[in-house]
C-alpha cells in the first residue's frame, strides 16, 4: 500500500507543520507556535505569505514595523509563557532579515526560544545576482542571513523542499530544550518557498514534544547537602530558572525551612511570590546594598537557575568570604559548573525538592543568630528607601526612585512591569517589590534598548488578565517606538511610562564615574562656539508623538499628577502613554558591588587619572577568582 502524501510548496508545509505542533509539562499542553509575525517583501509575500493566507487559519498572523520589534516581541512571548510557547517571525530578504539579528542574539543569549524563517535569495541562481544579494568574493553559498548563524541555537538553509522534513523537527527539539533554547533559524530561498513537493501525511499529524523535568542526582543533591551543613551564611541567588521551572513555591519552602535568605538577579526577579522575612530582592552592580552585602559575607552561595554574568558575580569582586564556596542548581551544565561550582544538573524545582528532603533528613534548620543579622540588615535597607527613594529632594523634581515607588504602590495582582534597558532595570531590580503578584519582566542579558514595547505585546498576547506597563527612559523610547501601532492595531492594553530625563543619563552617570567628563550621553543642540553637543537641551513632546499613533496620554510632574494618571490609565480600554519629567542627576542608592570597566589608562584630563588609580586600587583589591 503506497504511503498517502500531500502536494503543497514548501511554504504551504510549514505553515501546516506549525499548527500541528504542542508543548506539554506537567500534563498541561498548549500550542508551540500559536502564531506567526511577519513583514512582506519579494522574498516572501508570495511563498510563506501565500502559505499563511491559504493555510493559516490556525495561525493568526500579526503585523509589526520592524523586523528586530517582531523577534523582541516573540521572545516577550515566550518569556511570560515560561519558555513552553513562542511565536514565529518570517521577514523578506536582505535587511528584513539582518534586522533580525539584534532580536535573535537577545533571545539566545537570555535562553528564550523564538521561531525564525528569514527569506534568502534564489536557491536555483539562474537569476544571476538579485536584488539585496550579498557577493562574498570567497564562497558562492554564503548570504546575508548567515549573519544570524553566530546568534541562533540552531540554523538551516531549505535549498530543497523535501529538507523541511528533517529541518522543522529538529527545530521544535531545540525550542523546547530547556538547556540549550534560544534563537531557531530556518533560512527559505525565495524559490523554494513557492516550490512544491509530495510530502508525506503523517508530517502533518499532531505532535507533542514533551519538556521534561530532569531530576537532581542523588549523589550530588547529598554532596550539595553536605556542603550546607557546613555552612553557616548560605545564601541562594535565584535566576530565571526558578521562572522557567515555575519552581517559585519550592525554593521559597527550601529558603525557609532552611533559613537561607534569597537574592535576585534581572532574570530572577520576583522568585519569591509570597512575602518572605528572608527575601533580599535585587542583587548585583544595580541590585540593593542589603543584598550585596550578604552576598559578600557568605561562606556558600547557592545559584539556582541564574547565568552568573558580570553584573550579578561584581566582575568576581562580590564573593569575599575567605573560604566561599559555590553549588548551583540549573538544567544547563555550561552554567551549573561556573564558578568551580558542585552542579546539580536539574530542573529547578525538581532539585529543590530533592534538597529540601535531603537537608530535612539531615536536621539543617534555620540559624537564629544569622537570621537576626540578615533582618537587621534588610531593615536597614527599608529605612533607606523610604528617607532616600521615596521621598522627595528639596528643589528637585520627582526622581526616578519615587515614579517607581508610586507605580509599586498602584500595582495590582496580576499586573506585569517590562523593562530592558538605561536606568528603568536597575531601578526595578533594587526597588520593585515583586511579590503578591506584581510581576517585573526584566531582560539584562543584553541590555537592547527597544525591547521593551514590542516585549509588552508579547506579554499582553501571553497574559490577557492584569495591566501591562512598559516603563522605558526617553532615549530607549527615541529607539523603537513603532510598535506602538501594532499595539493599537490589535487593540492590545498596554501603558507606557516614559520617563523624560533629558539623555542616556545612566551612560551618563557611568561616564561620569569612569571620566570624569560628560561627553555625548544627553539629548543637547550643538553649541556654535565649541562645535560639540553641548548647548540647550532638545526639548522633545514625547506625549504628542506617541498620541500620533493612538495613544491616551498624560503629562505629569509630581508623584500625585503620576498616581492620578495611572489610575485614570488602568480604566481605559486601549494603548496609554504616560510622560513623567524627572530629576537627571538623581540616582536610587548605590549598591556597592564593584564593576570592571576601566577609565583610561593614559589621559591628559587629571580627573580622569585620577580615577584609573582608584579603578586599578579597587581592581586589584576586590577582584577574585574561582576557578
Amino acid at each position: 500500500m503506497s504511503e498517502k502524501t500531500v502536494r503543497l510548496t514548501m511554504g504551504q508545509a510549514v505553515v501546516k507543520f506549525l499548527q500541528m505542533q504542542y508543548s506539554e509539562r506537567d500534563g498541561n499542553r498548549r500550542r508551540l507556535i500559536p502564531g506567526i509575525f511577519g513583514i512582506f517583501g519579494h522574498g516572501n509575500v508570495s511563498g510563506l505569505g501565500q502559505a499563511i493566507e491559504e493555510y493559516g487559519q490556525e495561525l493568526p498572523y500579526y503585523q509589526p514595523c520592524n523586523e528586530q520589534s517582531m523577534v523582541h516581541t516573540a521572545a516577550g512571548f515566550a518569556k511570560a509563557s515560561y519558555r513552553l510557547s513562542t511565536m514565529a517571525c518570517t521577514p523578506s530578504i536582505g535587511p528584513g532579515s539582518t534586522n533580525m539579528v539584534t532580536g535573535a542574539a537577545l533571545a539566545t543569549i537570555n535562553r528564550l526560544p523564538v521561531l525564525l524563517f528569514p527569506s534568502d535569495y534564489y536557491a536555483t541562481r539562474h537569476q544571476g545576482p538579485v536584488l539585496q544579494q550579498l557577493e562574498h568574493p570567497l564562497a558562492g553559498d554564503i548570504s546575508v542571513n548567515d549573519c544570524l548563524r553566530p546568534v541562533s541555537q540552531f540554523f538551516d538553509r531549505i535549498s530543497r523542499p523535501e529538507q523541511l522534513l528533517t529541518a522543522l523537527p529538529e527545530a521544535m527539539r531545540v525550542l523546547t530544550d530547556a538547556a540549550r533554547t534560544g534563537a531557531v533559524t530556518i533560512s527559505l530561498p525565495q524559490d523554494v518557498q513557492t516550490q512544491a513537493y509530495d510530502y508525506p501525511s503523517f508530517f502533518f499529524r499532531k505532535q507533542v514534544w514533551r519538556v521534561e523535568r530532569r531530576a537532581a542526582d542523588r549523589d550530588r543533591v547529598e554532596e550539595a547537602v553536605a556542603l550546607l551543613d557546613q555552612s553557616r551564611t548560605p545564601v541562594i541567588i535565584a535566576g530565571g530558572g526558578v521562572h522557567y521551572s515555575e519552581a517559585w513555591s519550592e525554593l521559597q519552602e527550601f529558603s525557609e525551612k532552611c533559613g537561607i535568605p534569597v537574592v535576585e538577579t534581572f532574570g530572577g526577579k520576583g522568585a519569591i511570590r509570597n512575602s518572605s522575612s528572608i527575601l533580599l530582592g535585587g542583587h548585583g552592580v544595580t541590585g540593593n546594598p542589603a543584598a550585596a552585602k550578604i552576598v559578600s559575607e557568605a561562606d556558600l552561595v547557592i545559584s539556582v537557575g541564574p547565568r552568573l554574568t558580570d553584573f550579578t558575580t561584581g566582575s568576581q569582586s562580590i564573593f569575599q568570604h575567605p573560604e566561599v564556596k559555590f553549588m548551583s542548581v540549573n538544567v544547563c551544565g555550561h552554567d551549573a559548573y561556573k564558578q568551580n561550582a558542585l552542579p546539580v544538573i536539574a530542573d529547578a524545582r525538581e532539585a529543590l525538592r530533592s534538597l529540601l528532603s535531603t537537608a530535612k533528613k539531615a536536621g539543617i534548620h534555620p540559624n537564629e543568630h544569622y537570621l537576626k543579622h540578615i533582618a537587621k540588615v534588610k531593615s536597614k535597607w527599608h529605612v533607606s528607601l523610604n528617607n532616600d527613594v521615596y521621598q522627595q529632594t528639596a528643589g528637585e523634581i520627582m526622581g526616578q526612585g519615587e515614579l517607581i515607588g508610586v507605580m509599586n504602590e498602584e500595582a495590582k495582582k496580576g499586573d506585569t512591569i517590562v523593562a530592558a534597558a538605561g536606568t528603568p532595570p536597575g531601578d526595578l531590580l533594587k526597588v520593585w517589590d515583586a511579590t503578591d503578584e506584581r510581576y517585573c519582566h526584566l531582560e539584562f542579558g543584553f541590555s537592547c534598548m527597544g525591547y521593551e514595547i514590542p516585549a509588552g505585546i508579547g506579554v499582553r498576547l501571553a497574559q490577557p488578565d492584569g495591566e501591562v506597563i512598559v516603563f522605558v527612559g526617553d532615549g530607549t523610547y527615541l529607539m523603537n517606538p513603532m510598535e506602538a501601532v501594532t499595539a493599537k492595531q490589535e487593540n492590545l492594553k498596554l501603558t507606557i511610562v516614559i520617563a523624560e530625563n533629558h539623555g542616556y543619563q545612566s551612560i551618563h552617570g557611568h561616564q561620569m564615574a569612569r571620566n570624569g567628563v560628560s561627553f555625548g550621553n544627553e539629548f543637547r543642540q550643538r553649541d556654535t562656539k565649541t562645535n560639540r553637543l553641548e548647548g540647550d537641551f532638545v526639548q522633545i513632546d514625547f506625549a504628542k508623538n506617541i498620541e500620533s499613533m493612538g495613544a491616551r496620554t498624560w503629562r505629569v510632574s509630581t508623584p500625585e499628577e503620576l498616581r492620578q494618571a495611572l489610575r485614570k490609565a488602568r480604566r481605559e480600554p486601549g494603548l496609554c502613554a504616560i510622560v513623567a519629567e524627572t530629576e537627571k542627576y538623581r540616582y536610587t542608592p548605590d549598591s556597592r558591588v564593584w564593576w570592571d570597566v576601566s577609565s583610561a589608562e593614559v589621559s591628559q584630563n587629571t580627573t580622569t587619572q585620577k580615577l584609573r588609580k582608584q579603578y586599578e586600587k579597587d581592581r586589584d583589591k576586590l577582584q577574585r577568582f574561582h576557578y
